[in-house]
């Protein structure tokens, strides 16, 4: 589960990342693409994954935020980058992307599925309409990307090189959230999701891996309607002192640039606090 941006101002500076700061061109010549690219944990992995030398494809929604974001990784790092204003519950838009993206930059052999939204509520109070969009985002746009940049990542193993699927799960698919039911059934699903395809996809040379994030600073459940259940998402998070987005950036970073042979299946990113 993630926290609001909000508290950003209580933790400590995150600018001092030890794989920004370690080796640079760990990731010299790949191509890489990320979902929910605007904000967050998404903007986050792009930084890091542009210092670390790979060339990067920025999916989102919000085309002002991906335009500010590109135009600041090619400065501060020379990055080759391309953003696309692209939703990911649109398959024909992520397969018209996915052709700008192997035209523009190459063809991709590292792709992040990190769009996704968390409204919580409790059960009879929940506005279904809320339950429709977690499952278009959170589930079946994170299978629309995998399905569409699979065929990529598979040639890609079998010319020798790494190949990465990381699919953005949540603390919530594995501890309970008595307002988030429904948010935590979409996690659960894609955390099985993942590995039923690292059992597929594995022994073909393409790592897969979920990433189960727990109380960062993102902007994810910002948007929620429910107001006890916002309120109760801030009494969470003030009682930790909460990961931020660069946490869980660093965290992805070193897990694809490791050697090809290793792969870290499943990642869980929480505050020490929570032990």
């Amino acid at each position: 589960m993630t926290t609001n941006a909000n508290v950003a101002d209580n933790l400590p500076n995150s600018s001092s990342s030890p794989v920004a700061g370690g080796p640079a061109r760990l990731l010299a010549g790949r191509v890489a693409v990320i979902t929910g690219a605007s904000a967050g944990i998404g903007a986050a992995t792009a930084h890091r994954f542009a210092a670390a030398g790979a060339t990067v494809a920025l999916l989102g929604r919000r085309s002002r935020l991906l335009e500010d974001l590109a135009a600041t990784l090619r400065k501060e790092h020379s990055a080759k980058v391309l953003p696309l204003a692209v939703d990911v519950t649109d398959a024909a838009a992520l397969t018209t992307a996915a052709s700008t993206i192997r035209a523009t930059l190459g063809r991709p052999d590292l792709v992040v599925a990190n769009a996704g939204v968390m409204l919580g509520a409790p059960f009879e109070e929940a506005d279904t309409a809320e339950w429709d969009q977690m499952i278009d985002v959170n589930l079946r746009g994170l299978l629309a990307t995998g399905r569409v940049f699979i065929t990529d990542l598979l040639d890609a193993a079998e010319a020798g090189r790494p190949a990465d699927l990381v699919n953005l799960s949540s603390i919530a698919a594995e501890v309970i959230f008595s307002d988030y039911p429904v948010y935590g059934a979409t996690k659960a699903a894609v955390t099985q999701l993942t590995r039923n395809l690292r059992a597929s996809l594995g022994p073909r040379g393409v790592r897969v891996r979920s990433v189960d994030p727990a109380f960062a600073v993102t902007e994810l459940g910002a948007d929620m309607a429910h107001e006890a259940t916002r309120t109760g998402l801030d009494r969470m998070r003030s009682a930790i002192t909460a990961i931020t987005a660069e946490d869980v950036a660093d965290a992805i970073t070193y897990s694809v640039a490791v050697p090809a042979r290793v792969n870290i299946a499943e990642l869980t990113v929480v505050p020490t606090q929570l032990g």
